[in-house]
């Protein structure tokens, strides 16, 4: 079975950091751009960064440029999501999922990733 499994999320204070997970199984990660995606309560989902599979190229949303980084570890078959510096507009549902082709300018258009959706990972960035 084809799947992802978000992990990692949590109830955090400002400033803190949290390293969320995507771990896939079914098939190879390695093989795939990755996306983070992230909705809050009452709003629409938005992209958060993505990771090409060639050449492993990152791109950020600009309201997370400098705190969150993106990274790969094939061999685990998993894609990190480091955030630090949290604030409470970062609290969101956030999910990760795979796209065919590199980040490019299209890394936050939903319609280009493959229809392989996990549950979520809840961030709670609260005091």
């Amino acid at each position: 079975q084809v799947q992802v499994v978000e992990s990692g999320g949590g109830l955090v204070q400002p400033g803190g950091s949290l390293r969320l997970s995507c771990t896939a199984s079914g098939f190879s990660l390695a093989n795939y751009a990755i996306g983070w995606f992230r909705q809050a309560p009452g709003k629409e989902r938005e992209g958060v960064s993505c990771i090409s599979e060639v050449d492993d190229s990152t791109v950020y949303t600009d309201d997370v440029k400098g705190r969150f980084t993106i990274s790969r570890d094939n061999s685990k078959n998993t894609v990190y999501l480091q955030m630090n510096r949290l604030k409470p507009e970062d609290t969101a549902v956030y999910y990760c999922r795979p796209k065919m082709e590199l980040c490019g300018s299209s890394w936050n258009v939903e319609t280009r990733y493959l229809e392989v959706w996990g549950q979520g990972t809840l961030v709670n960035v609260s005091s």
